[in-house]
């Protein structure tokens, strides 16, 4: 998969990325065991393309590299890779991609009796309120997380 920037902000890179490339990839047909593996598991079956897995409306989504800390308690580090699918209708919980008094944010969607608040996942950071005042749009939402472990 190969990705083109289109935008950078102190907070997110925004990407689009070449779909018409197939990589198909192993995938273990059975699953990867997470307690103690079968020795009948110990071979590849069928082949996965990440474009088709992770992409489910290709003209309505976009990568964004994370520039940041605050949705580290939602395991959204500084420079993990988000898929953003803009076709989804945002609901209440969702992690979004926000476009506020002209910055671009990711932050937990909640909608509350007293308005709607974007959350962060971090203890060092505050809600913030959405009023009537704010230029506010939700951008996309966040359909995956590619998260690199180390």
């Amino acid at each position: 998969m190969r990705l083109s920037r289109i935008h950078s902000n102190p907070v997110l890179d925004f990407y689009t990325a070449d779909l018409a490339t197939v990589l198909e990839l192993p995938l273990f047909a059975t699953g990867v065991s997470a307690g103690f593996p079968s020795p009948a598991d110990d071979y590849v079956e069928i082949a996965l393309d990440l474009n088709r897995e992770l992409v489910k409306h290709p003209a309505a989504t976009f990568y964004a590299r994370v520039k940041g800390s605050s949705m580290i308690d939602a395991g959204i580090e500084d420079g993990d890779l988000l898929v953003i699918d803009k076709a989804l209708e945002a609901k209440d919980g969702d992690i979004a991609v926000c476009f506020l008094n002209g910055e671009f944010t990711v932050k937990r969607l909640s909608v509350r009796d007293d308005g709607v608040y974007l959350v962060p996942a971090n203890a060092e950071f505050k809600p913030i309120r959405i009023t009537e005042e704010n230029d506010f749009l939700v951008w996309g939402v966040v359909a995956y997380i590619i998260h690199k472990p180390r």
